[in-house]
C-alpha cells in the first residue's frame, strides 16, 4: 500500500507510474456481450389481445397472456386469461389465472377464477380459489380441487361412499330397483 506521503511527493506521478485515466461516473460500463445474454432476464411478454371484431374457431394455447374481446368457439389455455365484457368462449378455458368479465359456455379451469358482476358462465368451474362478485350470473357447479389444471385428475372417493360387496341377490334387487 502507498502511504500518504508518497503518493502527494513530487515525482510520485512520473509518466513511468502515472495512473489510468479515470472513467466518468456518467460513462457506463459496457459489459461483454456473452455477460449481457447470460444476465439480462428475459422480458415478459405483453398480453395478446383478441380484439372484439375477431371470431377464432379452433383451440388455442400459450404459456403466456391472453385477452379476450371477440368471439373464440374452441378450447383456451394460457397462463393468464382475461375475458372482456363483449367477449363470448364456446369451449373450456384453462389457466393459472382467469378473469371474466364476458361470456362462457363451457367448463372453466383455474387456480384462481374470478367472475366479475359483467360476468356470465353457464358451465362447471374447477378452482383452487374463487371470487364472484354480486351481480355476475352463475350456472353450473362449483368445484374446489388442489390441482384444478389437471383435468385427468378427478377427486378421491371418501371411503365411507364405497359400499361393500354385496351378495348377487342384493345386487340384482338393487339393479331392478333403479330400472
Amino acid at each position: 500500500m502507498f502511504s500518504k506521503s508518497k503518493i502527494n511527493e513530487p515525482g510520485a506521478n512520473s509518466p513511468e507510474t502515472k495512473p489510468a485515466p479515470a472513467v466518468p461516473a456518467s460513462a457506463p460500463a459496457a459489459p461483454a456481450k456473452s455477460d449481457f445474454r447470460a444476465s439480462a432476464p428475459k422480458a415478459k411478454p405483453p398480453a395478446s389481445i383478441l380484439s372484439s371484431d375477431l371470431h377464432v374457431t379452433g383451440n388455442m394455447k400459450t404459456t403466456g397472456d391472453i385477452q379476450v374481446e371477440g368471439t373464440v368457439e374452441g378450447d383456451i389455455r394460457a397462463h393468464l386469461l382475461t375475458i372482456g365484457e363483449s367477449a363470448t368462449i364456446k369451449g373450456e378455458v384453462t389457466a393459472d389465472d382467469v378473469v371474466i368479465n364476458g361470456r362462457i359456455v363451457g367448463r372453466v379451469r383455474g387456480l384462481k377464477v374470478r367472475l366479475t358482476a359483467s360476468a356470465r358462465v353457464e358451465g362447471d368451474i374447477i378452482h383452487k380459489t374463487i371470487a364472484i362478485e354480486s351481480g355476475a350470473h352463475f350456472e353450473g357447479s362449483v368445484q374446489r380441487q388442489d390441482d384444478p389444471l389437471n383435468p385427468g385428475r378427478t377427486a378421491p372417493t371418501p371411503k365411507s361412499a364405497v359400499a361393500p360387496a354385496a351378495t348377487p341377490a342384493v345386487a340384482a334387487a338393487v339393479a331392478k330397483a333403479k330400472t
